[in-house]
């Protein structure tokens, strides 16, 4: 799953001619960058997809959607570290077919594009 998530900036830099923003997402702190946005300050909240800030939200709007988030489990899934990420995907159980293309049937793989008979 790929969720833009919203975010407080707690803090801002730039590298280089970059604005970069460090985002809590509810006790999660991230760099993101904020070039997209360039008129977030200091305690706005954002959403942020893959890293980049896309727009300025209010702060109502962010804690329920974060809430909800959070109930769906959708926040650990989406703000995981790289190594929890691994651990996670490492006991999740596997398809033959990630791609999609194949569904398991009892013990039997069966072609999506075959006709059931």
């Amino acid at each position: 799953m790929c969720l833009a998530i919203p975010g407080r900036v707690e803090q801002i830099t730039s590298e280089g001619d970059i604005r970069i923003g460090r985002v809590n997402f509810g006790g999660v702190i991230k760099n993101v960058c904020l070039d997209y946005v360039p008129e977030l300050v200091v305690g706005d909240y954002t959403i942020v997809h893959v890293g980049f800030a896309l727009s300025k939200i209010d702060e109502q709007s962010a804690l329920e959607t974060l809430d909800l988030f959070r109930k769906m489990g959708a926040l650990d899934e989406e703000l995981a570290t790289e190594e929890e990420a691994f651990a996670r995907a490492a006991i999740a159980p596997q398809s033959a077919c990630p791609d999609g293309s194949c569904e398991l049937t009892g013990k039997n793989l069966r072609d999506k594009s075959e006709p059931i008979r």
